[in-house]
């Protein structure tokens, strides 16, 4: 869908992108909060501002690259500072966290969703634009769902998996992160990341479609 620009596309698909980011990375901070990280707090980074949260390369140059050369959006949020050693519990704060972020683009899928079916109960002028922007919100959100809980640091899955290993193997893990993006984007441009994900994307989209089934 972002292949050819669309003005009407665009203008309908700027606030579930925007929301899906900044709503990511301040789940991130206010789980980091709950388990006694206080650091994005202090930083300014619990908001829904999305001006707070944009990353030069991950928000704007690598989702302009992957527009042109790929049939996927794709890119990443300034990520939230979180600093582990003030949390009660190191590995439970750090699994929280990590899955928190995923945790909120999938319960955004079930919103937009929502807004998908209250479109029919609008006036009829509203309900076409609405559709759609629930439409591209239930896209968004899952492709930032699935792709984000690939487990290959430094994204959230893989941080979420590194929380399980012991101490030995995580250390092993934790060799791929300064490579984890590079290793993500020769995934994209040669479609493989597009193979992997569309199974998982397909299988929770039957979900979001089984949920609105249920207010008809």
């Amino acid at each position: 869908m972002f292949q050819n620009f669309d003005l009407g596309v665009f203008l309908l698909a700027v606030l579930p992108v925007l929301m899906a980011i900044t709503v990511h990375e301040a789940a991130h901070g206010y789980a980091a909060r709950y388990y006694g990280d206080h650091t994005a707090e202090m930083m300014g980074r619990l908001t829904l501002n999305p001006l707070k949260h944009i990353d030069p390369i991950g928000t704007i140059v690598v989702p302009l690259i992957a527009f042109l050369l790929t049939p996927f959006l794709f890119g990443w949020a300034k990520p939230v500072p979180v600093q582990s050693r003030n949390f009660r519990d190191m590995r439970m704060g750090m699994r929280m966290v990590a899955i928190a972020g995923p945790l909120s683009n999938l319960l955004m899928c079930f919103g937009w969703a929502f807004v998908m079916v209250a479109s029919q109960w609008m006036p009829e002028s509203f309900q076409y634009p609405l559709r759609q922007m629930g439409y591209y919100g239930v896209l968004i959100n899952t492709v930032l769902f699935v792709l984000n809980m690939i487990p290959i640091l430094p994204l959230d899955g893989g941080r979420f998996v590194n929380t399980f290993l012991p101490a030995k193997a995580s250390m092993q893990f934790q060799k791929i992160e300064p490579y984890g993006m590079w290793i993500l984007i020769f995934l994209l441009v040669t479609n493989i990341l597009g193979m992997i994900m569309q199974p998982f994307m397909g299988a929770v989209l039957l979900v979001v479609q089984w949920f609105m089934s249920l207010f008809h």
